[in-house]
């Protein structure tokens, strides 16, 4: 479904990202985990057209979309939930899901109510503005939007910054109900804790290249390498999956 090959960023004459490879099959979710500045966002923001790629190749679907700007990609059923959730402030709740149903040339659908389903809180501030909510609850709106454009895949970049320990249990209870649908699904997290349990498959990265990848329990073997490249001493304590 999704295909990077040899991906290049940069901002001026810094390089974000080097040479990065990825592949994910349909129904799969891979987690993309690395310290602050390894290349995580600008891989995300490159695959979902918020910025064109210096070098290399992203086939989404079977279609190139390498420098496709964000409403197209979008049109093709990749939806990106970005860091910092960048929800429209003067809307409502409602309105902010209502406009990405447009963006993807739909009407409000049932969808909607599947995402207040999804995410209850949502549904009891359907009409307060955006701004006025707090961080876990635009994210919560964050992710409520990207399914409005009903997505074949699902970028999530780092779903977990910034919310306190009671809204990351929240938003992630959500994420692994959206894994349960046979979401496909790429994540980018620092936790290995949160990601480890969704996906099927991880990759370390490091100053914009892949570093090390395998299954999550490949990976747990070797803590010191998960703990070196997340830019911590500690060796991280990772769930065990259910």
């Amino acid at each position: 479904m999704l295909t990077v090959e040899s991906l290049k960023v940069t901002y001026g004459s810094i390089r974000a990202v080097s040479r990065l490879d990825l592949s994910l099959g349909k129904g799969r979710v891979a987690a993309l985990l690395g310290a602050n500045g390894a290349g995580k966002s600008s891989t995300m923001r490159a695959i979902g057209g918020l910025l064109r790629p210096s070098g290399g190749r992203v086939v989404f679907d079977g279609t190139d979309i390498t420098g496709m700007p964000a409403h197209r990609v979008a049109r093709l059923g990749l939806a990106l939930v970005p860091e910092g959730r960048m929800v429209v402030g003067c809307l409502t709740v409602q309105e902010n899901l209502d406009l990405s149903a447009y963006a993807r040339g739909r009407r409000r659908t049932a969808l909607v109510d599947e995402v207040y389903d999804l995410f209850p809180r949502l549904a009891e501030r359907r009409r307060q503005t955006a701004a006025l909510m707090s961080g876990g609850e635009q994210q919560m709106l964050a992710i409520g939007r990207a399914l409005m454009t009903a997505p074949s895949l699902l970028l999530l970049d780092e779903p977990s910054m910034g919310l306190s320990p009671a809204l990351v249990d929240t938003v992630f209870a959500a994420i692994s109900a959206i894994r349960a649908t046979g979401m496909t699904m790429l994540l980018v997290e620092q936790n290995a804790a949160l990601a480890f349990p969704l996906a099927d498959h991880a990759c370390l990265i490091q100053r914009g290249e892949i570093v090390a990848e395998g299954t999550p329990e490949e990976l747990e073997k070797d803590p010191a390498t998960i703990a070196r490249h997340l830019g911590i001493e500690d060796e991280p304590r990772v769930k065990e999956s259910s």
